[in-house]
């Protein structure tokens, strides 16, 4: 699920699980994190996430464009979380079987997918 806290909030205690994206700007704190239910909190529900495989280089270039325009094409929105050795890219989980298989189409290989 993808939250959204005021940005002076504290990193709450609640937070757990195996993956766990924590952004803080002047405008909030945002945090991606596995789903499940709580109170008081605005959040997203529904991402499955696909991994690009890595480690990805700083120089490669246009490996999320690529990936961003296959899933536009087919009308699909994303939300995209970098880290130091990869991205992901996040769909609805009502658009996943829609994602894999324009990846697929598209040429790409689907491993496991969270």
């Amino acid at each position: 699920m993808v939250c959204r806290l005021e940005p002076t909030a504290k990193i709450p205690e609640w937070l757990s699980g195996s993956f766990i994206s924590i952004t803080r700007t002047r405008e909030e704190l945002s945090i991606v994190c596995e789903q499940f239910e709580i109170e008081d909190v605005l959040a997203e529900k529904d991402w499955r996430a696909f991994m690009v495989a890595g480690p990805l280089d700083f120089s490669e270039i246009g490996i999320l464009a690529k990936l961003s325009d296959t899933l536009a094409k087919e009308s699909i929105s994303i939300f995209v979380i970098s880290t130091y050795d990869t991205d992901y890219l996040l769909v609805k989980e009502k658009k996943l079987l829609q994602a894999i298989e324009a990846f697929k189409n598209d040429g790409h290989e689907i491993g496991g997918i969270k």
